[in-house]
């Protein structure tokens, strides 16, 4: 009989440090509660204390703005100092799963580039949080832990501590991907979205490539939204009717909420001490009955990496431990995002995906890309096509389909790139099973 098996999962959105003003945080007050005051000291500590009456908003306020929600990591000392506490053996095993091991971090990072206003002094680059968290883990021997993808869409006016929609209107999108591919030979299996949003163009974006996707909020209640002015009526992170029972489910073409024909799997995903959709004892609970029936089991919930973690880990540390003592029959595994959709899904079967990928010249001396699928199957209708210029341009375009739906072909020519043009040519994809291949070719 198959172990009943919980798979947990700290899917963290990795932005790097963060920095608050006074003023910043109550007009985030206001854009958020609807409630608008003088940014003082004096109105901070009266919102701590609920004096100041909110129409009933007063809980909500004093949570906003209490000690633990405004101590940001504001630099990447501070930041560092925290990983060193949280990565340490000791920390991770403050409480072992039922396998002997300790924590397990999944950290999707974010590319913030091309953004106009940056008053909260977030870091912009491309490669930049990837690259801090690639060497830190190293530093601290943290080789359990996987690294994946975050993506924040573009505002309208280019605010990076805005929110927004629009994968259409996000310059940075496919250049993110071209850049990890080409210049760290990367490509991500797994995806958090930014601001827990998702949309139809991120929807059909996220099918052609990622299979996995931490992404489904829904409870069982949600009026709490309804209190948060850039939450009502479904405005972000709408997750509404998606299912709230910890099952994985492929999204409908059209409403990404709801269970259809998409090939991607979407995981539920729910908050660390956040305003709304939080982990609390009763999901935790409602995971392990699930995996009690004999159904392998997702848990995945997410923070970010700007605040301290630790009080948050312990508390659902806390959380895993009482539930585990009413459901004794349960194992529970922390878990790199791969392995437990691998392990929920397909009972840890997995594939290696090979491609062959050759440039070559045909008898017209033409300039050709062919892909070729040696092993598994490509994720998706096509691989990803990523493109470095002569001139340092980064670039991605579709592939031209073979009959068979098991290669792709690509023509250099004045309709596409000039082969004078090419530096370098980047493949990458994944199979369903989050198995990814990546190559690149320098050409000459």
């Amino acid at each position: 009989m198959a172990d009943k098996i919980v798979y947990i999962v700290h899917a963290i959105d990795t932005e790097g440090p963060i920095y608050e003003s006074l003023s910043a945080t109550f007009d985030r007050l206001n854009q958020i509660l609807g409630v608008q005051l003088e940014p003082t000291i004096k109105n901070l500590e009266a919102l701590r204390a609920k004096t100041i009456p909110l129409n009933g908003k007063e809980d909500l306020a004093a949570n906003f703005v209490s000690p633990e929600k405004l101590n940001y990591n504001d630099d990447w000392h501070k930041l560092e100092a925290m990983l060193a506490r949280i990565l340490n053996k000791e920390y991770r095993d403050k409480l072992t799963d039922s396998f002997g091991g300790g924590w397990v971090y999944n950290w999707f990072c974010l590319d913030l580039v091309q953004f106009v206003e940056n008053p909260r002094r977030k870091e912009m680059g491309f490669h930049c949080i990837h690259d801090r968290y690639v060497e830190f883990l190293d530093k601290y021997d943290s080789k359990q832990d996987e690294i994946q993808w975050h993506f924040h869409p573009m505002t309208m006016y280019k605010e990076a501590d805005k929110f927004a929609t629009s994968y259409a209107h996000s310059p940075h999108l496919y250049e993110t991907l071209c850049r990890r591919i080409i210049d760290r030979n990367f490509f991500p299996s797994a995806f958090r979205p930014g601001f827990h949003t998702e949309r139809p163009d991120s929807n059909w974006f996220l099918e052609q490539w990622i299979p996995f996707d931490c992404a489904n909020q829904s409870v069982d209640d949600s009026s709490e939204k309804d209190k948060l002015d850039n939450l009502k009526n479904g405005r972000l992170g709408d997750w509404r009717g998606a299912p709230s029972d910890w099952s994985i489910y492929n999204p409908d073409f059209y409403d990404y909420r709801k269970p259809g024909n998409s090939n991607r799997y979407i995981s539920r995903c729910l908050n660390m001490n956040a305003r709304h959709s939080n982990l609390t004892q009763e999901e935790v609970d409602k995971a392990f009955a699930r995996a009690d029936k004999g159904n392998p089991t997702l848990l995945a919930f997410t923070n970010h990496d700007f605040r301290d973690m630790e009080p948050e880990i312990d508390g659902v540390r806390s959380l895993i431990s009482s539930a585990k003592e009413k459901y004794p029959n349960v194992k529970f595994k922390y878990s790199g995002v791969n392995d437990a959709f691998r392990g929920a899904l397909f009972n840890g079967k997995e594939e290696e995906l090979k491609l062959d990928v050759e440039l070559y010249k045909d008898h017209d001396d033409k300039l050709k890309l062919k892909v070729s699928t040696t092993n598994s199957e490509v994720f998706g209708p096509q691989p990803f096509l990523a493109i470095k210029t002569k001139g340092s341009r980064y670039v991605n375009d579709n592939f031209d389909f073979d009959i068979d739906g098991k290669a792709w072909h690509y023509v250099f020519d004045s309709q596409t790139i000039l082969p004078h043009d090419i530096d370098v040519v980047g493949v990458a994809a994944n199979n369903k099973y989050g198995n990814t291949f990546v190559t690149t070719l320098k050409y000459s």
